[in-house]
């Protein structure tokens, strides 16, 4: 599948450079966009929603499964696969993010706020995410 089919789903599109887009995320009730969207040199499509929802999540809500995200395989490939690295960019700005839920969820606790079931488990998937970069980062 190609992006702009999945791009053709979504609604309040907007290109943010080459290859990125934004868009308002389908698993959700979403005022603002809130779904970024990348389209690798390879063809492979990643999707993140700054508000916490799963591909699988953004993929169901528009009638999708996870091999929409891939470029169909070429029955004539024969090598390795080329690994690409991550983009330390996008790393970074996910862990920011992150950190910036796990600073909200601490201020609110400090001050003596208590936090309701949805923001504890967006508080565990924050800690998660930022200590699997710490592994991946400490080896």
């Amino acid at each position: 599948m190609a992006v702009h089919d999945l791009l053709n789903t979504l609604s309040k599109v907007k290109q943010t450079g080459a290859n990125r887009w934004i868009a308002c995320c389908p698993a959700h009730q979403d005022r603002r966009p809130s779904l970024t969207i990348t389209e690798k040199d390879d063809g492979m499509v990643l999707l993140h929603c700054w508000a916490g929802c799963g591909a699988a999540e953004v993929l169901g809500a528009v009638g999708l499964e996870f091999d929409a995200l891939f470029p169909p395989k070429q029955d004539d490939h024969r090598g390795k696969p080329i690994r690409r690295p991550w983009n330390p960019a996008d790393v970074l700005q996910v862990m920011a993010f992150e950190a910036t839920v796990v600073r909200i969820c601490a201020g609110d606790l400090y001050a003596g706020k208590p936090l309701n079931e949805a923001e504890k488990q967006r508080l565990i998937t924050a800690m998660q995410r930022l200590e699997v970069a710490a592994e991946a980062v400490n080896g």
